[in-house]
């Protein structure tokens, strides 16, 4: 398998490539423009009940969009950890660290695969918690809706823009390696 993916990688490199930053772009763009742009002109309906139904609707619409982003960013992801050969370059077939700088970029690799892995477990817990809104919505339970998209806009979506952030500029530092 690791042949496979090495090989993948080597024959795929600048779409591989391509399609992991065209993933980040689309999510972390999408999470952006949901908190900063939509959240804001969301306010001014001045019906609550309305205002909750929109932005339930368009976090659903953004989620739509993103998750096959987001399957796509882990596989190239996948395919780059494995592709650039990292871990070779850091240790031999017995784990032995053979190359301390390798062995730190290696280490970024994981942090960086981590921050993705945080952000998509945030991104289904998101997505669970809009669909849970959208039934309280129909059950003409607003304070209950407005609770749960109020802890998505408030903390959910800002705490993936931060992480995504870091794990860019980590992306940005490993490209620096090769």
């Amino acid at each position: 398998m690791k042949d496979f993916l090495i090989e993948t990688f080597a024959h795929h490199r600048l779409l591989i490539v391509f399609l992991h930053v065209l993933s980040a772009v689309i999510w972390v763009g999408g999470m952006i423009a949901i908190r900063f742009a939509a959240h804001q002109s969301m306010q001014l309906i001045t019906d609550p009940k309305l205002r909750l139904e929109r932005a339930s609707y368009t976090l659903k619409r953004l989620f739509m969009i993103v998750w096959p982003f987001v399957i796509v960013l882990i596989i190239t992801a996948v395919l780059m950890a494995v592709g650039f050969q990292f871990r070779s370059a850091a240790m031999d077939a017995n784990g032995t660290v053979i190359n301390d700088y390798m062995m730190s970029i290696y280490n970024t690799v994981h942090i960086k695969e981590a921050i993705w892995i945080i952000m998509t477990l945030n991104l289904a817990v998101m997505t669970f918690r809009r669909n849970k809104a959208d039934i309280a919505l129909r059950n003409g339970n607003i304070e209950e809706a407005k609770n749960i998209l109020g802890m998505i806009s408030k903390y959910m979506v800002p705490v993936n823009i931060t992480l995504s952030v870091i794990a860019i500029f980590i992306g940005v530092v490993l490209r620096d390696v090769h």
